[in-house]
């Protein structure tokens, strides 16, 4: 094994998927990327489990799952799950670096949000508003002009602006200007533009504006929802990486032990494992790997249940999220649920598998997520985790070092992808240019259908 590398890659039970796709970019740019995992498999704890009874183990669930639950190898249960947006930064990715040859993806079904209560179906185009029973006849209409106001919306077309600054304007005052209401700023804000907290109000309302034109633009692609999710699990993410940083020259070890990263003047050097050491310029990691250059900014709890029915008041789909907005609930962060189900290849006919997250804020989590566990019982099992959250203090610049941030709840990719955006240009000097990529992609794949 030549230890010579440009990059080393590591990466451990926290997180994976976003050095998995980093060190498939980096491949492609043309860097000798040598990829390290403490695992005898691709993908840590956003891997797919299976069989389903090391679940029960990682989770200290003592026995096997009972019979009901069918045979355990046509299970694959994400510990992290998170959808991808249709039209998202994750899905262009993929469709750039050409890993979508190795995936298979299907719409997910439904796309809800919590209302005093009970759950609806997010309008996001004006004929869904003008029908929904989210809000009554003159709500409706203002929210229709308001949809029509984003759709139509271009920062280079002052006709389109009906006299806001996009990088002045709060979103705040946006909503005032059509006179919405709080409730329909909830799942405007939560729901469509995917803000996880109200801070976005008074920030510039061409990011909102952009975020809704996501979601809008996401949803029409394939109708039921914006979200897609991979058959059989998030494990198939990074294997499909591993296939193109491969084909790119890229080397791949698993189960090796990390003993030590060697540092020379405050820079990484290389990486010893089993007595060699593979040298390096830049390393990526978790923060599991440099916790004293990281920080504790918070927890994320997640509750995996395992149903026998699909969520009520969905129409029966077999996948879907919810969002519960953080007002509905008196909470500073949103709450989430996704499920998934048989349809996807991930549990057995007949079986679902939901998962409530949010942002801890008490010492009770599990009371936090009541809400959501609320609106899927009964169940047949719950697996119930506490993961902290770090993000780095060493930015890299001196160091080379560069540390990813801990998964947070939202159930989607787009905070993954702003945070492998932001350790290409940490590690690069340059934005990510997806339209760079793009041409990169065609003087190697040649033209692409």
């Amino acid at each position: 094994l030549d230890n010579s590398f440009t990059c080393v890659v590591l990466k451990n039970f926290k997180k994976e998927k976003c050095e998995c796709i980093l060190s498939g970019i980096m491949s492609v740019k043309g860097l000798k990327v040598l990829h390290m995992d403490r695992n005898s498999y691709y993908g840590g704890e956003s891997a797919s489990i299976t069989p389903l009874e090391d679940l029960y183990k990682r989770f200290n669930i003592p026995g096997n799952p009972p019979d009901s639950m069918g045979k355990g190898r046509d299970w694959n249960v994400d510990l992290v799950p998170k959808f991808l947006m249709a039209n998202g930064q994750l899905v262009r990715m993929l469709l750039i670096t050409q890993v979508t040859r190795y995936l298979d993806f299907k719409v997910v079904e439904g796309s809800f949000v919590y209302k005093g209560g009970k759950i609806y179906k997010v309008p996001s185009t004006e004929t869904e508003a003008l029908a929904s029973s989210l809000m009554g006849l003159f709500e409706k209409r203002r929210f229709k002009k308001f949809l029509s106001f984003v759709a139509n919306f271009d920062e280079n077309d002052p006709k389109t602006m009906e006299g806001v600054d996009p990088k002045a304007t709060a979103m705040r005052d946006i909503y005032q200007k059509f006179n919405l209401g709080q409730e329909v700023m909830d799942f405007t804000g939560h729901s469509l533009a995917l803000y996880r907290t109200d801070d976005y109000l008074d920030q510039p309302c061409i990011h909102a504006i952009n975020r809704i034109k996501l979601y809008s633009e996401s949803l029409s692609r394939y109708g039921k929802s914006p979200y897609l999710y991979p058959l059989y699990g998030l494990g198939e993410l990074p294997q499909g990486f591993a296939r193109l940083s491969a084909i790119f020259g890229g080397t791949y070890m698993l189960n090796k032990p990390i003993e030590e990263i060697v540092m020379e003047n405050g820079k990484v050097v290389g990486v010893k494992s089993e007595g060699e050491v593979a040298k390096c310029k830049q390393l990526i990691c978790d923060p599991s790997y440099f916790m004293d250059r990281t920080k504790k900014v918070g927890q994320v709890i997640r509750a995996i249940c395992i149903l026998n029915h699909p969520i009520a008041n969905t129409g029966d789909v077999n996948s879907c999220q919810i969002i519960i907005p953080q007002n509905q609930v008196n909470r500073k962060h949103d709450i989430y649920v996704c499920m998934i189900s048989f349809a996807h290849n991930v549990a057995v006919k007949g079986k679902y598998i939901a998962i409530a997250s949010t942002t801890v804020e008490t010492k009770d989590p599990e009371k936090e997520i009541k809400p959501a566990l609320d609106l899927l019982e009964p169940f047949d099992q719950k697996f119930v985790s506490i993961s902290d959250l770090y993000e780095p203090t060493d930015w890299g610049t001196e160091s080379q070092v560069f540390i990813s941030r801990s998964y947070d709840a939202t159930t989607h990719f787009e905070t993954t992808c702003d945070d492998i955006k932001d350790i290409y240009r940490r590690m690069t000097g340059s934005d990510f240019d997806f339209a760079e990529m793009e041409r990169k992609k065609q003087d190697i794949f040649g033209e692409t259908e």
